[in-house]
């Protein structure tokens, strides 16, 4: 998943990992031997000589049963076998978002080219003591006494305290509960200012998906390079909440007030202040993404399972650039339901990821990931003739050129409601959307009519709307402008 340039043989397969030579399109036998189909066996490579069983399960823990694990210790690798295929595929899209860390140490997760693993019982016994006694921490129960191997203390508590560290973007509570809430049900959060320093006390249902928060987040960053976690148990055991505002939050009583007034969203308004991009950073966190921690991240992204009949490099780059300023969009000659896309850098790469991951696009719903490639290949003169390969760096319809510019405000997931500027009239609208196949719900013009929302009666019917007629010709220089709206009609 991370570009390293080595090729391990492991039980009679090769995984070339290395970063894939210029051609990226043409050489497709490459590209699948690098992103392997889902599986719900993954392959983790580049762990710490010392490394115990426990924490490459921990490291699979938040996202479901883990049931087999085969430590290759002379190879720093292991194979991590989860529950189900899903568990899997959300471990490896979160992990793509936050680097895994062992021991401080950054590991390397993609899926394994073996469906099961089979393991040898007696090698293996001491892995399967280990999982035994991981389990039965989970599920509350003891663990029988030939799985003393490991010793687990059990969580303190189910509350966590947390303190965030370099600070440059605010995090709302709103952002908390989604970063943590992919570990269990959170229950209560309170944040507070101390030493200058935003601080959360979050309380979960149970200890132990606090305590597998606590593996998984502690030492991560929310954004890029800043706003870091350290997170640590409270010695408290319940909250206690008195409102329902921006500072507090008790989930389990929608009934509380929301107290003196305080809750006139500073926040909110602060997020406004700072730069547009932190906006649309927090809006894409809230969308329950954590960002990559570390800079540097490509913004190159892979689509795959594409209609490859109906996709063209032209709709994906309308599309995905309702998120980002879309640079070159390649289709992959012998793979035609992929393409690699290159966004304008790693953020905007990150934040088409999280809106556009998992949505049906011609009636196949889309994966999004981040490739390895730093930047998508031009064919050599005369050589693409299908036209799978376009340059876009130089197109006018670029959202976020300008700095500042109201785009950064208006980043939204893709929704059933389409905002439209530079239309004409109602009826020309209306007949206008209801040609793209689906059916118009609602239709209002603002004030000034020189923009309006058009409700579609399903969200892939809004997204073939935009991609049919963002930019579309109106006659007399004008060009409809398309983009997702949070309003409803």
């Amino acid at each position: 998943m991370y570009g390293s340039s080595s090729s391990t043989m492991t039980g009679g397969y090769s995984l070339s990992t290395s970063t894939l030579s210029s051609s990226n399109g043409s050489d497709s036998k490459k590209q699948r031997l690098d992103d392997p189909p889902p599986s719900r066996v993954l392959h983790i490579r580049k762990l710490p000589s010392e490394v115990s069983e426990t924490e490459v399960i921990a490291l699979g823990l938040p996202f479901g049963k883990v049931t087999n694990i085969l430590m290759l210790k002379g190879k720093n690798q292991a194979f991590l076998e989860l529950g189900t295929e899903e568990a899997a595929i959300t471990m490896v899209n979160y992990y793509t978002a936050v680097t895994p860390q062992v021991r401080n140490a950054p590991v390397f997760i993609q899926y394994s080219n073996h469906k099961e693993l089979k393991t040898d019982s007696a090698l293996n016994q001491r892995a399967q003591a280990v999982l035994q006694a991981v389990s039965a921490v989970q599920d509350g129960s003891s663990p029988s006494s030939d799985a003393g191997i490991v010793e687990l203390a059990p969580p303190p508590s189910p509350v966590l305290r947390i303190i965030i560290d370099n600070m440059f973007y605010p995090v709302t509570l709103d952002v908390l509960q989604q970063i943590f809430s992919k570990f269990g049900t959170v229950m209560k959060i309170i944040t507070f200012t101390k030493n200058n320093q935003f601080q959360a006390l979050l309380q979960f249902s149970d200890p132990v998906n606090a305590q597998q928060a606590k593996l998984s987040l502690d030492g991560q960053n929310i954004y890029n390079s800043c706003c870091t976690l350290r997170i640590d148990f409270s010695k408290l055991v319940n909250l206690n909440v008195k409102y329902n505002n921006d500072k507090s939050r008790d989930y389990t009583r929608p009934d509380l007030p929301t107290g003196d007034g305080e809750s006139t969203s500073k926040d909110h308004s602060l997020l406004g202040a700072i730069s547009p991009l932190s906006a649309a950073a927090a809006a894409a966190a809230a969308a329950g993404r954590v960002a990559l921690s570390g800079s540097g991240v490509s913004g190159v992204l892979l689509a795959s399972n594409l209609n490859d009949e109906m996709v063209t490099p032209q709709s994906l780059f309308t599309l995905f650039g309702v998120y980002g300023d879309v640079q070159r969009v390649k289709i992959l000659y012998n793979k035609k339901d992929s393409a690699l896309i290159q966004l304008a850098d790693g953020n905007q790469a990150q934040l088409a990821m999280s809106h556009l991951n998992g949505q049906k696009i011609f009636g196949k719903v889309m994966r999004v990931t981040l490739s390895k490639h730093q930047t998508v290949a031009l064919p050599r003169e005369g050589l693409d003739d299908q036209l799978l390969t376009k340059d876009f760096s130089g197109s006018p319809l670029h959202r976020f050129k300008k700095p500042g510019s109201k785009n950064f405000q208006n980043i939204f997931p893709p929704s059933t409601t389409l905002h439209l500027s530079n239309g004409i009239g109602e009826d020309d609208l209306r007949l206008l959307f209801s040609n793209t196949g689906g059916t118009v719900k609602a239709f209002k013009f603002f004030q000034d009519r020189k923009m309006a929302l058009i409700q579609m009666s399903s969200v892939e019917e809004a997204i073939q709307a935009l991609i049919d007629l963002h930019n579309y010709d109106m006659g007399g220089n004008h060009h409809l402008k398309v983009s997702f709206s949070k309003s409803t009609i």
